[in-house]
């Protein structure tokens, strides 16, 4: 996707806003599973609660896109009514999402914030590998280096995780790193899955956004139902919500949608640098609220990790383009 040429405030702008809601939202979700003193919510029910914002808000751009109540009607019922196969298709990034949404809970509830947001970058090869095999996209040798330099990075982070002195309720590290794993694959798959229906057809992706959630707020549903559906019915739906549960799934639910402003109006530089500072700030409120001890494992496995993502984004080099310098001197050689 092509960016669009913006004024520098405005990237920056773009840049800074992904940035605080990527480290917020891991350190609030964080916050909400550990250290809130209230009674535990259900995380299934915050996925499903986040689904029906986004429908919400995907159907407010699309309004705005229409220009009208009448073109707008028009767009729901010819793309969702009418279209039933495609909503089928949508289905698959919908329960892919579901279980990637899902196991960030599972991975917040047993990894620090900081310690998450750099195994995260693993959605990066995650997403690489899947390029690859379903796009046939290729990648230069730079972004083979940088994503072996960041399995690199993520290894040692893991191999002996930080600990945080202020969190008193039982983890399992290796549960959460678990959890990671398979929200990295679910985040690569889909990724690409819905990118590549989107480069399928002219359909809007407002209009393409709506059909994933709609079909979200089904698959979210039945496993809210499915795993915790007898607790809820006696506790009810919003039990233990607290104003920070609250504002975790309203980031969760703004980071989705605004990813797409970024992908539209920035390059993968910016995003790089983005993600490395979401590290950095996930890691300094994690000292100050949670009591994270930093290890010289955690402090060069996160070096690491920013490295690489910054050389990920670097731009190609075009090598079928000689220089001009560079032709002369060759049929140069070719006269002599």
């Amino acid at each position: 996707l092509s960016t669009e040429p913006v004024s520098v405030v405005f990237k920056v702008y773009c840049l800074s806003v992904m940035t605080m809601v990527a480290a917020t939202y891991t350190v609030v979700l964080r916050y909400t599973r550990t250290i809130s003193s209230t009674a535990m919510y259900f995380s299934t029910t915050a996925v499903c609660v986040t689904e029906v914002i986004k429908l919400f808000l995907s159907l407010g751009m699309l309004t705005k896109e229409a220009g009208s109540f009448g073109r707008l009607k028009a767009s729901i019922v010819e793309h969702v009514f009418q279209c039933p196969k495609e909503l089928l298709k949508l289905s698959v990034p919908s329960v892919v999402y579901a279980i990637q949404n899902n196991m960030a809970f599972i991975a917040l509830s047993n990894l620090d914030a900081a310690v998450y947001q750099v195994t995260y970058q693993l959605k990066i090869p995650c997403t690489a590998l899947c390029m690859v095999l379903m796009l046939n996209r290729s990648l230069s040798r730079l972004q083979w280096l940088s994503v072996c330099m960041l399995c690199g990075g993520v290894a040692l982070v893991q191999w002996k995780p930080a600990e945080a002195t202020k969190v008193q309720v039982e983890q399992n590290p290796f549960w959460g790193f678990m959890a990671i794993a398979i929200a990295v694959f679910c985040s690569g798959f889909a990724g690409v899955y819905f990118e590549k229906v989107l480069k399928s057809s002219d359909t809007s992706l407002w209009v393409r956004n709506i059909q994933m959630y709609l079909s979200g707020i089904v698959v979210t549903l039945a496993v809210v139902y499915m795993t915790e559906g007898t607790q809820v019915i006696q506790k009810g739906f919003f039990y233990g919500y607290t104003p920070w549960v609250c504002f975790a799934v309203f980031l969760a639910s703004v980071g989705g949608l605004y990813t797409s402003v970024v992908v539209k109006y920035t390059d993968n530089i910016m995003k790089g640098f983005s993600a490395a500072a979401a590290i950095v700030l996930s890691t300094v409120a994690s000292v100050a609220l949670f009591g994270l001890q930093i290890t010289v494992n955690f402090a060069s496995g996160a070096m690491l990790v920013c490295i690489s993502i910054y050389l990920y984004g670097l731009p190609k080099q075009d090598t079928t383009k000689l220089p001009r310098a560079d032709k002369d001197a060759k049929q140069k050689l070719i006269t002599v």
